[in-house]
C-alpha cells in the first residue's frame, strides 16, 4: 500500500508539473531552481521584518494544507480511472460487433435486390438488342435496295447519255456504297461494288469520247453554243476520278490554244519581240470568245478562263525563250525593255482579273516563286535633285505593280537570262556618265568661295543615284535574283570610280617644299600679308568633296539595307557594299587630313622661328610674341572658311579640330624642347605665349563666328591636357635646379614622365652642362617610382608605356595639381 500510494503521489506530482508547463506560475515556490535561503531572505530582508514571522508562518501552513487537499483530491480521483476505462472498452467492442452484424445484413439484402433487378430487366435488354438489330437490318436492306436500284438506273442512264440525272444519281450511289465497306465479304455486295466501278469507268471513257467528238484535236471547233449534254457531263466528271476532270480540261485548253501555236510559231514574223503585243491581244480576244460561247458549259469552280490564261502564259514563256535563244544577237536594249514592259503590264492585268487559285492545281503547273511583299527601295522613295535622302514621300501613291501579284514572272521570267544586254548597256551608260562628270567638273572648275555651291554636295552625286534608281526599278520589276546581283556589282564598280575620279582625283595636291620664316620676317609681318598654302577656292573644294563623300556614304549604307530587303533570301549574303563605304570613308579622312596639313604647314614657320629665338637674352615680359600672332592669324584665316563650308556636317568639322589639335600641340612641344638656354624671363614669356595659344585653341571651333558655341567636351579635354603639359614643362624650366632632389621630385610630380630623354631635353632648355646633367639623370633614375613586382624593364617603363587606367589616373592628378597651383 505504501509503494502504491507513493506511485500515486508521484503521478500527481507529474500532473502538477505538466500543469505548470501548460499554465505557467509566477510563484517562486513553483520554480525548478527554488532556493530556500534566497526565498527566506526575500521574505525577511531586515531584522525589523522578523516581527511578522508568525503571520508568514501561518500563511505558509495554510498554503501547505491547500496543496495537501488538492493532491489528495487528485489521487482519489485517479483510483477508479483504470476500472472505468476497461468498462468503456468492453462497451465499445460490443457496439462494434452489433454494427458489423447490421452491415452484413444490409449487404445481403442489397445482393438479393440486385439479383431481383437483373431478373426484371433481363427481358427488357433482350428487347432493346432486338430492336437495335432490327433497325440496323431494315436500314441496311433499304440501302441495299437503293444501291441495287441505283446501279441498274445508273447503267441504263449511262447508255442513254442522260448525264443530268446521272450526276445526282452517281453521287447518291457512291454515298450509299460507303455504308457497305464492312460487308464486302458478302459476294452480292462485292458484285454490286464492282458494277459501280465499271459504270464509273464507262462514264469516264464515254464522257472523254463525247468531248473528243465535240472538240477534235484537228479541225475547227463545233459551231453554235455549248451543248447541254457536255455541260451535264462536266457535272458527272466532278463526281468521277479527278483524272477525268484533268483530262477534259487539258484536251479542251490544248484544242482552244492550237490556233495560237500555229499563228506564233518560231519562224513567223509575229513571233519576235517587237510584235509581242499581238500575242496578248490574241489571248484577250480568245478569252472574250470563250466567255460568250463556253462560259456556262463548264462549272464555275473549274475556273476555266483562268486556266486558259495560265496555260497561255506557260506556252508563251517557252516559245519566247526559244525564239530569243535562236535570235539572241538581234536583241537590243530598247527592244528588250519594250517586251519586258508589255509583258509585266499583261501580268498585272491577269492579277486584276484572276485570283491565281489555279497556279498550284494540275500537273506540271507551278506557282512562280515571287515575294509577296515589294520592298524595292527605289519604288518606295525618290531622290531629289538637291540630294535629299531616300527616306522622303514614303506614303504617297505608287504606280508600280501590286506587291501581291501571283502572276508576276509567269512569262517575264524568260527574259532573265537575256538581261545581260540591259546590264551591259547600263554599264556603258554609267561609264559615259562618269566621264561626263569628270569633263564637266574640269570645265566648270571648283566651287567659288562665298557662293551657295561652296561646301555643298556636288550635283553629279545626286544625278548618279537618281540614274541608278531608275535602272534598279526596271531591273527589280523583272527579277530579284541573279540579275539584281549583277547590276549591283556594276553600280559598286562605278561608285568606286566616282570616289576615285570625281572626289579623290580632284582633291588639291600638297607641295613638298615649304618656305622658311625668319625672325626678321616674323617681326616685320603684318596681319594678312601671308596667304595660306591652299587658296580659299581650294579649301571650299575640299569641303565640298568631304560633304559629297559623306552623302555618298550615308546613301550607300541605306542602299545596302534596302537591297537586302529586296533580293531573294538566299542572295542576301552577296549584297555587301562595305568596300564602297570604306572608300568614301577614306575620301572623308583624306579631306580632313588635307585641311589639317594645310593649317599645320602654315603654322610650321612660326614654330621654327620660336625655336630659333634667343630666349636667354629676353629682358622683360611683354605682349604675345610675333610667332603667336602668326599662328593665330593663320587659324583665323582658315578655320572660319572650313567651319562655314562644313556647316551641314558638324561632326567632321569637330574631327578636323581634334586632328589639328593632336598634330599642332605635340609639334609645339617638340619646338619648345628645341629652345636652348632659356632664362627665367624667357620662360615667363614662353609661358605667356603658351597660355595665349591655349586660349585660341579652346576657342578654335567658334573662332571668328558671330554665334558662340561651346566646344565639345572631348575636344576641350585634348587641348587642356596637351597645353597643360607644355605649361608644366616651362614651369619646370623656371624652377631652380638646386637642390637637385627637390628639382627632380618636382619634375616627376608635374610631368609624370619617366622617360630620361624628356628629362634631358628639359635640362638642355635650362642650359645645364653635361657634367651637371649626368648627376641629375642618375638622381632622376633613383627617384623614379618603383614598378610593380613581377614586371620587366627599368623604372621608365611605368611612365613611357602606361596603361589606359594609369593614364586616366595621371590625367586626373595632373588636373587637380594644375587647379591647385593656378
Amino acid at each position: 500500500p505504501c509503494s502504491l500510494q507513493e506511485k500515486e503521489q508521484e503521478n500527481a506530482v507529474g500532473e502538477l508539473a505538466e500543469n505548470r508547463t501548460v499554465f505557467p506560475s509566477q510563484d517562486p515556490l513553483d520554480r525548478a531552481d527554488f532556493n530556500a535561503v534566497e526565498y527566506i531572505n526575500t521574505l525577511f530582508p531586515t531584522e525589523q521584518s522578523l516581527a511578522n514571522i508568525d503571520d508568514v508562518v501561518n500563511k505558509i501552513r495554510l498554503k501547505i494544507r491547500c496543496l495537501d487537499d488538492n493532491i489528495r483530491t487528485v489521487v482519489r480521483g485517479q483510483t477508479n480511472v483504470g476500472q472505468d476505462g476497461r468498462q468503456a472498452l468492453e462497451e465499445a467492442q460490443v457496439a462494434i460487433g452489433q454494427l458489423f452484424g447490421k452491415i452484413k445484413d444490409i449487404k445481403d439484402k442489397a445482393e438479393k435486390s440486385e439479383q431481383m433487378v437483373k431478373e426484371i430487366t433481363r427481358d427488357i435488354k433482350q428487347l432493346d438488342h432486338a430492336k437495335r438489330h432490327l433497325t440496323t437490318s431494315i436500314t441496311t436492306l433499304n440501302h441495299l435496295h437503293m444501291l441495287a436500284g441505283g446501279v441498274d438506273s445508273l447503267e441504263a442512264m449511262t447508255r442513254k447519255r442522260q448525264y443530268g440525272e446521272v450526276a445526282n444519281l452517281l453521287q447518291g450511289v457512291v454515298n450509299v456504297l460507303e455504308h457497305f465497306h464492312k460487308y464486302m465479304g458478302i459476294p452480292q455486295i462485292r458484285q454490286l461494288s464492282e458494277r459501280v466501278k465499271v459504270a464509273q469507268s464507262e462514264l469516264g471513257t464515254q464522257i472523254l469520247a463525247d468531248f473528243e467528238e465535240a472538240f477534235p484535236a484537228q479541225g475547227s471547233k463545233r459551231a453554235g453554243g455549248p451543248s447541254n449534254v457536255l455541260r451535264d457531263a462536266c457535272l458527272v466528271a466532278n463526281v468521277l476520278d479527278p483524272r477525268i476532270k484533268q483530262e477534259i480540261i487539258k484536251k479542251f485548253i490544248r484544242q482552244h490554244l492550237s490556233e495560237y501555236m500555229v499563228l506564233f510559231q518560231e519562224n513567223q514574223d509575229v513571233a519576235w519581240l517587237d510584235k509581242i503585243d499581238r500575242r496578248y491581244a490574241w489571248i484577250k480576244r480568245q478569252l472574250v470568245d470563250y466567255e460568250e460561247k463556253y462560259g456556262r458549259m463548264f462549272p464555275e469552280e473549274w475556273c476555266m478562263t483562268e486556266r486558259i490564261a495560265v496555260e497561255f502564259c506557260h506556252i508563251t514563256r517557252t516559245e519566247l525563250a526559244k525564239v530569243m535563244r535562236t535570235r539572241a544577237k538581234e536583241i537590243e536594249v530598247k527592244l528588250l525593255l519594250f517586251a519586258i514592259q508589255r509583258t509585266t503590264n499583261f501580268e498585272g492585268l491577269l492579277a486584276k482579273r484572276f485570283s491565281g487559285c489555279t497556279l498550284t492545281d494540275g500537273p506540271g503547273v507551278k506557282k512562280p516563286e515571287t515575294p509577296l511583299e515589294s520592298t524595292n527601295p527605289f519604288l518606295e522613295d525618290e531622290i531629289g535633285e538637291d540630294g535629299s535622302e531616300m527616306e522622303e514621300d514614303l506614303d504617297r501613291p505608287k504606280k508600280h505593280k501590286a506587291p501581291d501579284n501571283p502572276f508576276h514572272g509567269i512569262i517575264s521570267k524568260c527574259f532573265e537570262s537575256h538581261l545581260y544586254v540591259y546590264i551591259e548597256s547600263q554599264d556603258k551608260n554609267l561609264g559615259e556618265m562618269i566621264d561626263r562628270f569628270v569633263s564637266d567638273f574640269r570645265a566648270q572648275g571648283p566651287p567659288k568661295a562665298g557662293t551657295e555651291d561652296g561646301g555643298a554636295v556636288l550635283p553629279s552625286c545626286a544625278d548618279l543615284f537618281v540614274y541608278y534608281k531608275k535602272c534598279m526599278v526596271q531591273c527589280s520589276q523583272l527579277s530579284t535574283g541573279e540579275p539584281m546581283i549583277a547590276f549591283t556589282t556594276i553600280f559598286q564598280k562605278y561608285l568606286r570610280e566616282y570616289a576615285w575620279k570625281i572626289l579623290s582625283g580632284n582633291l588639291p595636291k600638297t607641295s613638298s617644299n615649304s618656305g622658311g620664316l625668319t625672325i626678321k620676317s616674323l617681326l616685320q609681318e603684318k596681319e594678312g600679308s601671308e596667304a595660306a598654302k591652299f587658296t580659299v577656292e581650294e579649301l571650299c573644294l575640299i569641303c565640298s568633296i568631304l560633304s559629297t563623300a559623306e552623302y555618298c556614304l550615308a546613301t550607300t549604307q541605306q542602299l545596302e539595307e534596302k537591297l537586302k530587303e529586296k533580293v531573294d533570301k538566299n542572295l542576301v549574303e552577296r549584297i555587301n557594299l562595305t568596300g564602297e563605304m570604306d572608300t568614301f570613308s577614306n575620301v572623308i579622312s583624306n579631306s580632313i587630313q588635307l585641311l589639317v596639313q594645310d593649317l599645320d604647314a602654315a603654322c610650321d614657320p612660326a614654330l621654327t622661328a620660336m625655336s630659333k629665338m634667343p630666349w636667354q637674352s629676353v629682358e622683360h615680359v611683354g605682349d604675345q610674341s610675333p610667332y603667336v600672332t602668326s599662328v593665330i592669324m593663320h587659324i583665323k584665316q582658315n578655320v572660319p572658311i572650313i567651319r562655314d563650308n562644313l556647316a551641314s556636317t558638324r561632326k567632321y568639322f569637330t574631327q578636323f579640330c581634334i586632328k589639328f589639335t593632336n598634330s599642332f600641340i605635340p609639334k609645339f612641344i617638340n619646338h619648345l624642347f628645341r629652345c636652348k638656354t632659356i632664362s627665367m624671363v624667357g620662360a615667363e614669356q614662353l609661358l605667356l605665349d603658351t597660355h595665349s595659344l591655349k586660349t585660341v585653341l579652346l576657342d578654335l571651333p567658334s573662332i571668328g563666328s558671330q554665334v558662340v558655341r561651346k566646344a565639345p567636351a572631348s575636344y576641350t579635354k585634348i587641348v587642356v591636357k596637351g597645353m597643360t603639359r607644355a605649361e608644366m614643362i616651362l614651369k619646370v624650366v623656371m624652377a631652380p635646379h638646386e637642390p637637385s632632389v627637390v628639382f627632380v621630385d618636382n619634375y616627376i610630380k608635374l610631368l609624370a614622365d619617366g622617360n630620361p630623354e624628356t628629362f634631358q631635353k628639359t635640362l638642355d632648355m635650362k642650359g645645364l652642362k653635361r657634367s651637371e646633367q649626368s648627376s641629375m639623370l642618375e638622381l632622376f633614375r633613383q627617384r623614379l617610382p618603383t614598378p610593380p613586382s613581377g614586371t620587366d624593364g627599368g623604372p621608365s617603363l611605368s611612365f613611357s608605356t602606361p596603361t589606359p587606367e594609369q593614364e586616366n589616373s595621371r590625367i586626373r592628378k595632373l588636373e587637380k595639381l594644375i587647379k591647385k597651383r593656378l
